[in-house]
């Protein structure tokens, strides 16, 4: 695991008058952002989170010593962040944190250098790996078949990305080679 922080949510506003607030939870269920102990922000601040329920795309939290509307209304587009040594070691060699993947070099299976991985999305069908390199922008599924290969000491994956993927790159390279 890499050392230093991961983001695991932002408070999006204030909800109510006794200092609830409205939270953006990053993990994989969203109320288990209060499955981490005590959260930090930026400035060191610490906050233990109780999630009281759910809204549209947010969880509905009490913050320690948050007990206003206020208190809340202050806090809005502060980011919560947990230690790395705090998260539990993967289960397994199949399974990674998205923070663990941002960041790595990408080849493709014949060891053609395509960038590196600049985010993990979820639009609902499964996580796509974003990958930024000089022709452009590549999505590929972060699946077995599409990602054969993570080598997280190595900083490193392998991508055999869907054929179509790869032409509009080639295209953008060639473009980009020509001036166009």
């Amino acid at each position: 695991m890499r050392p230093g922080r991961l983001l695991l949510g932002v408070v999006t506003g204030p909800h109510g008058v006794k200092g609830q607030v409205r939270l953006k939870s990053f993990t994989a269920e969203p109320a288990d952002i209060a499955a981490y102990g005590p959260l930090a922000t930026a400035d060191g601040r610490r906050f233990t989170v109780a999630v009281t329920g759910r809204a549209k795309g947010v969880v509905l939290a009490r913050l320690s010593g948050i007990d206003d509307r206020t208190a809340a209304e202050a806090l809005k587009g502060t980011e919560l962040w947990l230690e790395r040594d705090s998260l539990p070691a993967p289960e397994d060699d199949e399974t990674f944190y998205h923070a663990d993947l941002i960041g790595l070099a990408v080849e493709d299976t014949g060891g053609r250098a395509l960038g590196a991985v600049t985010a993990v999305h979820d639009f609902g069908a499964g996580d796509v790996l974003e990958i930024k390199g000089a022709a452009g922008e590549l999505m590929v599924p972060f699946t077995r078949a599409a990602v054969p290969t993570v080598d997280l000491a190595g900083g490193r994956l392998v991508v055999d990305p869907p054929e179509e993927e790869l032409a509009e790159e080639e295209l953008a390279e060639k473009l980009a080679e020509d001036g166009a």
